[in-house]
């Protein structure tokens, strides 16, 4: 399977500092994004901690006999308790937890996430939200509470039903994922999706082949339309 793949993180045009983390692996083994949050120097040290305790159990674990999905689960539980230790250690970032979205390509492809940053993958022309959700209004809108549209501007879009760094986390989603020539794999913070529609999204994504002009089309895009969040975006092409 060749690949190819792009990251871009953007502090947007209201924070002054960027929570959100991502990491590729130089060899395109597997792709991190996360959100973090909980104050200024709590969610970057969050968003840190998460990107970094999976990045090296991968890698620790990669050769070994387990399962992609239990080596998936696994790096997020670590994941979950660095965060958790850390917060013991340093009291002033009790509060600080992230969002992760995690693919990794290696006898199959899997996906994991814990909170609101997304998996999206772009077949021809139509782009599917692969990840759900872990929020108040994502339920709300399973169980016909609100519309979608009433989401994108509900005071609680926001609130999460689980991030890491809780005690209380009790399950982490991990899902196989099937890929195949020509898909268009998009892993992102809320910054991007807060911002922009499907549509925009899926044009973007469809419309421009070069991978780094696309990642910078989908930030400058967000910014247009206010730049409200940190906006985070990792781009994979299977060619």
């Amino acid at each position: 399977m060749k690949l190819n793949f792009t990251g871009l993180s953007d502090p947007g045009l209201v924070r002054s500092n960027n929570q959100d983390h991502y990491y590729i692996d130089p060899e395109g083994r597997f792709f991190i994004v996360a959100d973090g949050m909980g104050g200024h120097a709590g969610g970057e040290e969050a968003s840190r901690i998460a990107t970094t305790v999976i990045q090296e159990y991968l890698l620790a674990h990669w050769d070994k006999p387990d399962s992609s999905e239990k080596l998936l689960e696994q790096a997020l539980w670590q994941a979950n308790q660095a965060i958790l230790e850390d917060q013991q250690s340093h009291p002033e970032r009790a509060d600080m937890g992230t969002t992760v979205v995690v693919v990794i390509l290696r006898d199959s492809t899997w996906c994991a996430h814990v909170g609101d940053s997304r998996l999206y993958r772009l077949r021809e022309s139509q782009l599917e939200q692969v990840t759900e959700d872990h929020t108040w209004v994502a339920r709300a809108i399973k169980i016909g509470d609100i519309t979608p549209e009433e989401a994108r501007t509900h005071p609680f879009r926001h609130v999460l039903s689980r991030c890491l760094g809780r005690e209380d986390l009790s399950q982490v989603e991990v899902q196989a994922l099937d890929v195949k020539d020509g898909d268009r794999l998009l892993l992102c913070s809320d910054g991007l999706t807060e911002e922009l529609v499907d549509e925009k999204i899926a044009d973007s994504l469809h419309d421009i082949p070069i991978l780094d002009q696309a990642a910078v089309s989908l930030v400058e895009a967000a910014k247009d339309q206010g730049g409200h969040d940190n906006i985070t975006i990792v781009i994979v092409a299977i060619a």
